[in-house]
Formats: C-alpha cells, structure tokens, sequence
C-alpha cells in the first residue's frame, strides 16, 4: 500500500518542528470515538529525544484531551539479530522507560510480533502513530497495522533528516546525484524540536514486561547466544549522547585526516545508535554544527545525512535490497564473464568466520567485528573487497558478506548495510579497470592499503580491542569468554 501523504497547499509545521511531509496517513479510517488513549507504537525510534513520532503523539493526545500510550513490540526472533544486538537495544530501551516516566508518560515493553503487539493495543486506542522503518519487515509491520487496526493510523518519520520520498521518487545512482535534492531541503527539516508536555489526563493501564534486569529478560527470549555481547559499547540515549561529547570534544579536530585511518580511533560510533533509533540524526547534526566550519564539520555532515540517506532511498525503492539481483547490470554483467577466472585463494565460509585466512589485515578486521561489533569503516571495505575475491562465485560472496555482516556487527540488519555490501559488488559505484576475478567492480588489496594507511598498527590496535573485551568481559552472562 502506498502511505497517503498529509496535503497542504503550502508544506507547513503540523505542529511546532514537525514538517508536513514527516506525517503519513496509512489508512482512511477515522479516529474511534470510543477510543481510551493515543497509541505510539514505538519500533523504529528508540528514544524520546528529538522524536518526531513521539511528539506528534503527545499534542494529538492533548487535543483529544486522553492519555498517551507508548508500545514496544519485543519479537524473540527478528531475522539475523542475536543476543548481541538485544542486549544493546533492550539497554535502550531501559532508557526510554525512565526518560518517559519522567515525562508522566506510560511505556510497556510487550512480547510478541510488534505488529500484533501493536494491533492488541490499538483496540482500546482513538488513533495510532507509528514511527517509520525502511526495510521489508518494519514495512509490512505498519501495513499489516494499518489495514487491521480499524481506527485511525498515522506514520511520523524520524529515522532520516529529510523524508526519503521529498528528496527523490526513484533510486539513485550515486551521492552525487542524490546530495543536491537533500541540501536544499536542509535549512527547512535541520531544526531543532520542543517538546511538549503531556496533559494530566490518566494513565492507561498495561501489562509488560520488566526491564530492571536486562540480562534475565534475554534469558526468557531464547535468543542466540553464539554471538557474545559487546562490553565496550552501553545501549540508549543517554550513553549515546555522551559517547558523541566525547568524540566532538577529543577527536573531532583530525576527524577528516583521520577517518580513512583505520590504525586511530577518531570515529564518531553513532552507527549503531542511529540504527536502534537512540539518537536522531537531526540531533546529531545539529550537535556537529555547533564546531566550528571546517573540513571536519564538511566531512562528518556528508557522511551523516548524504552518505547515510542513500542507502535508505536504496532500500526504499529497491524490492531486492538484500539479494544479489540488485546489483547493477554492468556489475552483473562483468562479474559473470570473470566467474570462472582462477582464484588464488578461495576460503570456505567457516575460515572467514574464524578469521584464517593468509592475509593478516583482514584477519584483523573479521576479529575486531567479533569481538567489538564494530569495524573501522576503511577496513570494511577493504574486508568486503577481499570475500569477493576469494568466494568461489560472485554470489556466495555476495551472501557470505551480508551473513557475517548481520550477525557480528552492532548495525548490522541496516540499511547501511545493505547497501554498503552491495556497494562492494558495484551498487553507487562506476566502472574500474577490468582485472581478474573483479572484472571492471572497484579492487583494492593490501598494497593500496599499506599505501594510504598503517595496517600493521591496525593489527596492533585490534589485538589490544580484543585484550580490552576479554578483561571486561570475564564472568559476566552473555558476554564473551
């Protein structure tokens, strides 16, 4: 179904910081006049921080003059997601339920399909909001709610700066073509948003589950625990927002020197709170353009809205986002006639995962996305390039990539990471000097990387990453050995 745009002859505010193109009917039904309070169903933004969503709720339950409900929907089994990822999204969500209560606003944390969740809630409720989700599962949750729930379903966006479909109504070939219809939407959606506080109307009541205890919630979800979870990084708002204090104030100056440096550490690691929702990038954005104008601000803006929105346009238009048909033609094309070119190393799925291969750079890179649930961004392209070239067909590398990618990384199951792994197959990319195996897709191997960086001292960084983990790690439930 096709999410029905609100309509203003002039785009204006909904309400104060909430653009009209961000709000969405999905269905035609009205408002249920017997309905006891607002529903958000929260899913996508995980936060009550800039929070398009969660304000829109609050000012239709003041104009309704009925209570506010937040829902989240905790499924056992979303496609690829370990303990790993719960871990650092339930500690989010612990952070949202003190930030709500704060705010006299009710929040439960349900079990089951967050549809469904979302859908028994929804019966008692005059109207729902949504946040937004790109990839197949968040969008069939909203279109199964919005078809069943019989009352009144509207969708704020909140996950991007600007709204995909205002900035293009196709798929875009690369950042040069999708970076001009963002900017001259920046001055209008990169602005700051008030909160508003919830009338004193009641709470509703509802059962959910108990967050205190992190650890003993995920026991009772049965989730996968071969992946350990990550003691370096603390899920939610709050841990997200001091983690970019950190990286404005300490390593924000070298940030354009060093980004393609995969030896240091000045990154931002907003990855993978923007992935769960826990910050927005507007708050973000706003907070980097706060430093003073320079390369540094350039670079980091460009990597945070352009860099990031095009793998949401991608996911949005492109049905196979996840599959290896969705590469590009001339990518398909040149892979398939250099198939059968001999291979110098071809490694199994299993010695990649174990990180056995020959070349020690790349070991480094698949051991410190085991143990950290991060990689340096360089080193990601450079470990994707080389399971191409190692993979026995373009196809199992392709699928090989996108299996480690979703398991081990943090942000991994995002839109980024789609699109970054069909990057490396050619997708927002052009054609190189053809060569073997790779064909006229973009190369690089460990003599470029030697060239342009300091991979010995990566793999020095990584084997104290690793020494780091294990020490904090030692006796605690879910984590590594």
């Amino acid at each position: 179904m096709s999410p029905k745009q609100t309509k203003n002859a002039v785009p204006d505010d909904v309400y104060p910081g909430i653009q009209a193109e961000r709000v969405q009917s999905l269905n035609d039904d009205a408002v249920a006049e017997d309905g006891a309070y607002v529903l958000y169903w929260m899913q996508q933004a995980q936060r009550t921080e800039l929070n398009h969503a969660l304000e829109y709720a609050v000012r239709r339950a003041n104009d309704l003059g009925q209570p506010l409900l937040v829902a989240f929907g905790l499924m056992d089994d979303y496609p690829e997601a370990n303990r790993r990822h719960y871990h650092f999204m339930v500690q989010g969500l612990v952070d949202v339920e003190q930030a709500l209560a704060k705010r006299h606003i009710t929040f439960v944390v349900q079990r089951g399909n967050p549809a469904d969740v979302a859908l028994r809630l929804a019966k008692d409720a005059s109207v729902v909001v949504c946040d937004r989700g790109y990839l197949r599962p968040q969008r069939e949750w909203r279109e199964k709610v919005a078809e069943q729930a019989g009352r009144s379903v509207v969708q704020v966006e909140s996950d991007v700066v600007v709204p995909v479909e205002l900035v293009s109504d196709k798929k875009e070939s690369a950042a040069r073509t999708i970076r001009p219809k963002i900017t001259r939407h920046l001055d209008r959606f990169l602005v700051p948003l008030p909160k508003a506080t919830l009338k004193d109307t009641g709470s509703p009541k509802a059962d959910g589950e108990d967050l205190s205890d992190v650890d003993a919630l995920l026991d009772r979800l049965g989730l996968d625990d071969d992946v350990p979870v990550v003691p370096l990084f603390t899920g939610g708002t709050s841990a997200g927002k001091k983690v970019l204090r950190d990286f404005l104030r300490d390593h924000f100056d070298v940030y354009a020197e060093h980004r393609n440096q995969p030896q240091t550490s000045d990154v931002s690691h907003m990855s993978k709170y923007l992935h769960f929702g826990q910050l927005s990038p507007v708050y973000i954005a706003l907070e980097a353009q706060e430093m003073p104008a320079s390369e540094n601000r350039d670079d980091f803006l460009e990597e945070l809205i352009v860099r990031r929105e095009l793998p949401m346009n991608f996911v949005y238009y492109e049905p196979r986002y996840d599959a290896y048909a969705a590469i590009p033609d001339f990518a398909r094309t040149t892979l398939s006639e250099h198939e059968d070119d001999e291979r110098e190393h071809v490694y199994t799925r299993a010695q990649l995962e174990d990180a056995e291969t020959h070349d020690e750079y790349w070991n480094a890179a698949m051991r410190e996305m085991r143990a950290t649930g991060y990689m340096h961004n360089y080193m990601r392209m450079y470990w994707g390039k080389k399971i191409l070239e190692w993979s026995s067909t373009p196809q199992h590398g392709h699928a090989t990539t996108l299996y480690l990618n979703n398991k081990y990384f943090l942000d991994g199951r995002d839109a980024n990471s789609f699109s970054n792994v069909a990057w490396v197959y050619g997708q927002h990319d052009r054609g190189w000097t053809e060569r073997e195996v790779f064909g006229k897709v973009r190369y690089m191997n460990a003599a470029g990387l030697e060239r342009k960086a300091k991979p010995k001292e990566y793999v020095a960084k990584v084997d104290e990453l690793e020494r780091e983990v294990a020490e904090k790690s030692e006796g605690r439930p879910g984590h590594a050995p």
